[in-house]
């Protein structure tokens, strides 16, 4: 399989309308996006301020998933706010292509681009999410300070992580980087 990243533009509102469902577990609830108006917080207007950076991954020519950061506000409610400068990600792999790397892949990359402008990163997950390893394993760990929410899909308890990042330099493939795992 050919996978392949792309930046995730603002004017590619509808792959965040496509994937932010599969992030959000509605797939699993049978709802849509309309019936939670609070998710808009996550995929309105994305792009554009220098606030949000994203990134979504094809295999095959196929859409498989995207990663993307904002830094909202206390006053947006979002699931794994911890302050007005740590933006909080978003991330899902469309079900038939999960467990082969791509959500690794997308959010290696994305943090390596992250690391250029922020400190930190965070997200709130429902707290029995098999996810919740996958976080662990790229090294989010559950934020001290963090309120207990609730998932706007179910209840379920969600738990903000947050994971340090280090200061670095964007990469390119000019500067190195394979170009294949990432298209301009």
């Amino acid at each position: 399989m050919n996978t392949t990243l792309y930046f995730l533009r603002s004017s590619e509102q509808k792959i965040l309308s496509d994937i932010l469902p599969y992030a959000m577990r509605l797939d699993q609830h049978a709802m849509s996006l309309s019936d939670v108006p609070q998710l808009s917080v996550y995929e309105t207007f994305y792009g554009y301020t220098s606030k949000d950076l994203g990134l979504y991954a094809l295999a095959d020519n196929q859409l498989a998933g995207a990663a993307w950061i904002r830094r909202l506000n206390a006053d947006h409610g979002a699931n794994g706010y911890i302050d007005d400068n740590t933006p909080i990600l978003t991330m899902a792999v469309l079900p038939q292509y999960r467990g082969m790397g791509i959500g690794s892949l997308m959010l290696e990359q994305l943090m390596i681009e992250a690391s250029a402008l922020y400190e930190a990163i965070s997200l709130g997950i429902v707290a029995d999410s098999p996810a919740l390893r996958f976080y662990e394993r790229h090294g989010f760990t559950l934020h001290p300070n963090a309120l207990n929410a609730k998932s706007f899909t179910d209840g379920s308890e969600v738990v903000t992580l947050i994971k340090r990042l280090e200061k670095g330099e964007i990469k390119r493939p000019g500067d190195g980087y394979d170009p294949r795992r990432w298209m301009d």
